[in-house]
């Protein structure tokens, strides 16, 4: 059976800001509905919803209170089935976001764990005696600032939390805990999902001794206390790769699902490969190896399609997410030029490839007042930027003030920034020389090039700043240039190259390539 995910360029919805259709300033299952012809035309393969299932919204759906349930801002499971299936008869596979190392603190495993000691759902979360003198078992520390641990006066002990308070780790050394879900796991592949995005995939299984994380030997402070830390013992330990192996064969016991991990350590590459090794662990993953990076270098993009030249598992690469700044300004620094020369190197790389919503719009960052962030990691972590929202206020669906098409409300959970509006779909959808006509033709590049999809890449020798490789499948041989220095380039003894994108002003010249600033070039050789 063909894999559909190898080589599939997936569309990422955060469906709070993709489109509003109730008029309450926040998007609903009903606007990604009437927003899939649109995602269609694009040339996607699949999108990827982030969560909607019914939460207290302290982490804007990333703390779950009922893992079968669709909380009501967003509509219903008629809603969702509905939105399945018109997906589907596009064309469109479906992968929904698990969150499955912390739950909400309103959902009622915990709420009967935090009861007592000795209730049947004790041992289901993190639970630990303080040491002595009263404070936490050990030095962990929360991404989101403090320490991992909060006190719970009922029970007299602390839990662990590596996220906000309000979202207590499950405790997957319980083999209750990890067949509950693996049970959530099979309601929705019953309904029908393709997929699973899965968060912070190896958080799943601590230290069962608790022992303190060693210092990271920085030399700087960083903003975040926590990354202060080399998390050895929170978070990647060898029992997680046990869990997967279960749920791995879950998956393969229904027809053509999948599995996408979001694996954050230190080093990045190694564990996602790790994550990824056949025959029963993750289909693929991503780190945030390129989503952390603020330039877009060729030996970044080159460091990265040559670490995974022998591995065995399929890696997945995206430039911009929910969690980090849009890379239109985090690495282009908002240049159009180089912009669309990041897109092109990101659809030519050898992987599963990730959109963000907006990427094909080439949106920068949207600036936030600060009262108006909401959210949690931004405001702790404040130093003068907007934080993850930045990356998340509402879609612009034309260039109408306000809100752009977003919502019928004068405002909504987030500002529409003032600068997208000019760069909004109905803007863009008929003008041959947008951004969003630019994506387009480079996903149906993709699409009609299997080498492109599923062939291996090979360096290919170029000046410091073009990033220069070769996807190559069987007899087709593919040729990839990107400049991203700023500098005009020559690549020579091309041969008889047959153009199939040539972006910028790049043109082949006396058997070679000339390739402007930030220009781009596809070839088959």
């Amino acid at each position: 059976m063909a894999e559909w995910w190898r080589g599939a360029v997936v569309y990422q919805i955060y469906p709070r800001s993709f489109r509003d259709t109730n008029g309450d300033g926040v998007g609903d299952l009903a606007g990604i509905r009437q927003g899939l012809d649109y995602i269609a035309s694009i040339g996607v393969d699949a999108i990827w919803l982030s969560p909607f299932f019914t939460s207290p919204m302290k982490d804007f759906g990333y703390d779950v209170s009922d893992y079968r349930a669709v909380d009501p801002m967003f509509g219903t499971l008629a809603d969702f089935d509905a939105l399945l299936a018109e997906a589907h008869a596009r064309g469109l596979k479906v992968i929904i976001d698990q969150v499955w190392s912390h739950s909400s603190d309103k959902h009622a495993w915990f709420a009967e764990s935090s009861s007592s000691r000795d209730n049947p759902r004790a041992d289901w979360y993190v639970w630990a005696d303080p040491r002595e003198d009263g404070t936490p078992p050990n030095n962990w520390l929360a991404s989101f600032g403090g320490p991992a641990w909060t006190w719970s006066a009922k029970r007299r002990q602390y839990y662990l939390h590596n996220f906000l308070p309000e979202q207590p780790d499950l405790n997957f050394w319980n083999p209750d805990v990890q067949d509950a879900i693996l049970d959530i796991a099979k309601f929705w592949l019953d309904r029908g999902v393709d997929g699973f995005r899965l968060d912070v995939v190896n958080y799943y299984v601590h230290d069962r001794a608790l022992t303190d994380n060693p210092p990271a030997h920085r030399n700087r402070v960083p903003r975040m206390a926590t990354d202060m830390q080399r998390h050895v013992k929170d978070r990647s330990q060898p029992e997680t790769l046990l869990f997967i192996n279960r749920l791995r064969a879950l998956m393969d016991s229904y027809a053509d699902r999948m599995t996408v991990g979001e694996v954050g350590d230190d080093p990045p590459l190694p564990r996602q490969q790790e994550y990824t090794e056949p025959p029963d662990r993750l289909h693929t993953a991503y780190s945030f190896y390129l989503l952390n990076e603020r330039h877009g270098t060729p030996a970044l993009f080159r460091s990265a399609l040559e670490s995974w030249a022998a591995a065995r598992g399929w890696p997945s690469w995206s430039l911009s997410n929910h969690d980090v700044p849009r890379f239109p300004t985090r690495m282009g620094g908002d240049n159009p030029a180089l912009v669309r020369a990041l897109l092109a190197a990101l659809v030519a790389m050898r992987g599963t490839i990730f959109l963000y919503q907006g990427d094909e719009l080439g949106l920068p960052d949207a600036h936030v007042p600060f009262d108006r962030l909401r959210d949690p990691y931004a405001i702790n972590a404040y130093a003068g930027g907007a934080g993850r929202d930045g990356a998340r206020t509402p879609m612009p669906w034309t260039d109408a003030a306000p809100m752009g098409g977003f919502t019928s409300a004068p405002d909504a959970w987030l500002p529409m920034d003032p600068a997208h509006l000019p760069l909004s779909i109905v803007a863009q959808e008929n003008d041959p020389a947008s951004m969003l006509a630019f994506t387009r033709q480079l996903l149906a590049l993709r699409r009609a090039t299997p080498a492109l999809q599923a062939g291996s890449a090979l360096p290919l020798t170029s000046p410091d700043t073009v990033l220069a490789f070769q996807r190559v499948l069987e007899s087709e041989h593919i040729g990839c240039f990107f400049e991203l220095g700023g500098v005009a380039s020559r690549i020579d003894d091309i041969g008889a190259g047959e153009p199939l994108l040539l972006v910028g002003g790049a043109a082949i010249r006396d058997g070679g390539l000339d390739l402007p600033p930030h220009g781009s070039a596809i070839l088959r050789l």
